[in-house]
């Protein structure tokens, strides 16, 4: 089996442990033979994001490429530059959703989206036979400070909103970018959109001293109470990296996002009447719910943003996202964007609000979640023997296996970095949902035996 460096999500580690100068510095040099050219970098607020995109940045310069620094950004403004401006690719320092002692290193394609597994393969061959090149003294690359990514970006979102109306509606929002890169970018396409913001967390600082960057309802009790006090139309928060966006609704409450993508994707659809949603197996059944009510359809994918975006492109996809809070807008970028969401909810909202009352109006399902244990050489064995287990009932096998029922559905699903089945079910009530969990539990078991 191939060596293998990116996970889900780039490559990433604990800083001066897994995540280090020389992997950086190693990294930056497949990464630059690869691409080439012109590569964009960018790095969200972590204390370690100057170290490692220094490292990063000479090898892709030792590798003859041309480095243009965007700064302190979104990863969603470093997709954008690379898509507008012709670049070979790009590079945003991040490790998302993860603890401060965490950096990451993440790869964009020459067209925006995340990097596809085939083109991260040949990097990795690269890193780990040192294919690198070594370019002479006269065509080493070069590094130069870039200004003017975020009001480019911004400028691309506000044409694909109603501003006017949203600047009417009178709106007042608070908003959390959790201490990261949000914040360089959020504020001020509220501000343009003359929408009043309370913000909490919004000065960038690595140590995410607010709270965990990761958007738990755990860990925004701040922002649910400051939506309260004030009154606001809606809460508002990002993770680390600016990517995704959760809500809290005009009562205080905490929208899970497969709330936000229904909402989002039923709008669409309406608007434009018809159309196509892509979304994961792992999304609610309120998303397909909502989507036909509106005379739309839904494609289902394997779980990964990168997965979605590509099969957006392939079906000429309306709309797309995840249930985690990143939606993806096919006019603005195939790559999920928090900021393009914001601006997309408060047009809703202006228009069709207020928050709660649209919540309310998304059929409700629950769900319950689990893991359980099997070594990796059974897995595969075991998902096949599942799938005769329950061939009386619809089973999808677009990603593991999903037994699909009238009123909800379990998920099987195996880790690609742990021995273990993740058990996902979706009915209309927690004892359901519950009960369809245990069931397909003790059938694994039993075929895990």
């Amino acid at each position: 089996m191939a060596q293998r460096l990116f996970g889900t999500n780039g490559v990433r580690g604990i800083i001066n442990k897994d995540m280090n100068v020389q992997l950086a510095l190693d990294l930056g040099k497949a990464i630059g033979t690869f691409m080439g050219g012109r590569v964009a970098i960018g790095n969200d607020s972590r204390t370690s994001a100057t170290m490692i995109k220094s490292a990063v940045s000479s090898g892709l310069m030792c590798a003859g490429a041309e480095v243009l620094d965007l700064g302190l950004v979104p990863t969603p403004v470093v997709q954008h530059y690379v898509k507008s401006n012709g670049l070979a690719g790009g590079i945003m320092i991040t490790a998302s959703h993860n603890p401060p002692e965490f950096n990451g290193i993440k790869c964009v394609d020459s067209d925006g989206t995340e990097m596809p597994r085939s083109k991260e393969e040949e990097i990795e061959r690269l890193y780990f036979t040192r294919s690198f090149l070594n370019k002479e003294w006269r065509d080493v690359g070069d590094l130069r400070q870039v200004s003017g990514a975020v009001p480019s970006y911004l400028a691309s979102i506000k044409r694909l909103v109603d501003a006017d109306a949203i600047r009417g509606a009178g709106l007042t929002v608070v908003l959390d970018c959790a201490n990261g890169a949000g914040a360089v970018a959020t504020p001020q396409l509220l501000e343009d959109l003359n929408v009043r913001a309370v913000t909490l967390n919004c000065n960038p600082q690595g140590s995410f001293p607010g709270h965990p960057s990761e958007p738990v309802e755990s860990h925004l009790k701040d922002l649910i109470a400051l939506v309260k006090d004030t009154g606001a139309d809606m809460g508002i928060a990002h993770d680390g990296d600016a990517d995704r966006t959760i809500f809290i609704d005009d009562r205080g409450r905490y929208m899970y996002g497969d709330k936000s993508l229904a909402i989002v994707a039923e709008a669409m659809v309406r608007e434009n009447g018809g159309g196509t949603v892509v979304t994961p197996v792992s999304s609610s059944m309120a998303v397909e719910d909502v989507v036909r009510r509106a005379g739309g359809e839904v494609i289902y994918t394997r779980v990964g943003a990168p997965v979605v975006s590509r099969r957006m492109m392939e079906v000429d996809a309306l709309f797309g996202g995840e249930e985690n809070g990143g939606l993806i807008f096919p006019l603005h970028q195939y790559c999920r964007d928090a900021a393009m969401t914001v601006a997309k909810m408060l047009e809703i909202v202006a228009r069709d609000g207020p928050l709660s009352m649209l919540v309310d109006a998304i059929p409700s399902y629950c769900q319950d979640k689990r893991k359980l244990v099997c070594p990796d050489e059974r897995k595969e064995r075991v998902l096949a023997a599942l799938v005769r287990y329950y061939a009386s009932q619809r089973v999808d096998t677009t990603d593991g296996v999903k037994i699909c029922y009238d009123d909800g559905w379990t998920l099987v699903r195996p880790s690609g970095t742990e021995p273990l089945f993740r058990v996902y079910s979706e009915a209309r009530t927690v004892e359901d949902a519950r009960k369809r969990s245990e069931e397909c539990e003790k059938v694994l078991d039993d075929l895990i035996g």
